[in-house]
């Protein structure tokens, strides 16, 4: 079967779908899957953009054969060495040894320790440009997002932009490879989980390449994940702009970790209070049913969060633990912050949540609840109390 599709004249997506995949990096959930995009560009000389995961790499290779006709590739563009698209370059070697592999400085060190490659490299700097026969090909660095050797690839006239794991999105492609053939409500959670989960650390490096970016006109933007933009590149723009400019809308996300059902009971009496004062947007999670991937997305949406633990072993459960690693991490920027917490002799989760919150730097807005066993009076007066210093704090701000 055919599954190349000419997204331009002689430029051709030859990428696969990835269902049986079911978490990315090992880590982060895939229940919609993942695509591997890759593309081939035919003129006077051949050149491929990105790979695709090892473990597809022979329908990769059926579907680049189908494009090139017997032609060989001359050229392959390592836009971005993590394996999910790099892991088919040995493969690739092995049918075209000819080939020369384009990157920058960065990108060569990863490739030998990878792969052991270190013949027929072309190294390309910030601006250099390729003219392979009717087409030009243009190179900008894009460091940290989210490697050290990103980089993409521009095809002026055309406009279109290689982008490597920038505006990529979790899910297959069903049917359809562009935004326009997309049920992009479908895949909102997976577009901004991505973000979150992949891209969300690098904010800042984020804002310098869409300032860069941001001065070439654009037609179409090819990611190595998710749908090709091109009728909505001014929306995922923008997404990317909010995102990585830590902007939240209303809300507030409380995530819990409950052993008996105290801190639960806790949890859900915040966010009844919280909702008394108008706020709706309340997202609560059992840390030890929901994967952080979901918690930390809530997180890039709305600016209020609660944390709240149960003691364990003295100290803190350890599904909050993982929840507060991977936040401190991921140095999320400018949100509002209260935690509680619940016992039955011995503390152990208000000391953790302090020093997270040192060192997230985010704004506590009321003080910390602890309550022993089931909630008592007094205890549901200091949850309506980090509830109403919450939502007053939004609805100011």
């Amino acid at each position: 079967m055919n599954n190349t599709i000419a997204i331009k004249e002689n430029i051709y997506w030859i990428g696969v779908n990835d269902r049986r995949t079911h978490i990315f990096e090992n880590y982060w959930p895939l229940p919609k899957g993942v695509a591997y995009n890759s593309y081939v560009i035919i003129d006077e000389k051949i050149v491929v953009i990105d790979t695709v995961e090892r473990s597809h790499m022979d329908d990769y290779l059926e579907n680049l054969r189908t494009v090139l006709q017997g032609r060989p590739v001359d050229y392959l563009i390592i836009n971005h060495m993590e394996p999910d698209h790099s892991g088919s370059i040995k493969a690739l070697l092995c049918h075209y040894p000819e080939l020369t592999i384009i990157g920058n400085a960065k990108t060569f060190p990863m490739l030998q320790n990878y792969y052991g490659i270190h013949n027929n490299l072309l190294e390309v700097k910030e601006g250099d440009s390729l003219a392979i026969g009717k087409r030009t090909l243009n190179f900008y660095m894009v460091p940290m997002l989210h490697w050290p050797e990103t980089m993409v690839t521009y095809i002026p006239g055309d406009n279109i932009i290689f982008s490597g794991d920038i505006f990529g999105a979790f899910g297959t492609l069903d049917g359809g490879i562009f935004d326009d053939q997309s049920d992009l409500d479908y895949l909102e959670e997976e577009i901004s989980r991505y973000y979150s989960n992949i891209v969300g650390k690098y904010g800042i490096p984020a804002q310098t390449a869409l300032k860069k970016l941001g001065t070439l006109p654009l037609n179409m933007l090819c990611a190595t994940h998710g749908p090709i933009w091109r009728s909505h590149i001014s929306d995922i723009i923008a997404k990317y702009d909010k995102w990585s400019k830590y902007e939240t809308d209303e809300g507030v996300i409380i995530a819990f970790s409950s052993m008996y059902g105290h801190t639960e009971q806790m949890a859900d009496t915040i966010g009844r209070f919280l909702a008394e004062k108008g706020i709706k947007k309340i997202r609560i999670h059992d840390t030890s049913k929901t994967h952080p991937s979901y918690i930390i997305n809530d997180i890039f949406r709305y600016k209020g969060v609660i944390l709240g633990s149960c003691a364990y072993n003295g100290g803190i459960f350890p599904t909050m633990e993982t929840l507060l690693n991977e936040l401190e991490n991921m140095g999320i920027k400018n949100h509002y912050l209260a935690y509680f917490a619940n016992k039955t002799w011995g503390g152990g989760a208000i000391p953790r949540f302090k020093t997270f919150a040192e060192k997230i730097k985010w704004e506590i807005i009321a003080e910390p609840s602890e309550a022993t066993g089931t909630m008592k009076p007094s205890d549901m007066e200091q949850c309506q109390t980090i509830a109403q210093a919450m939502a007053k704090k939004l609805k100011t701000n």
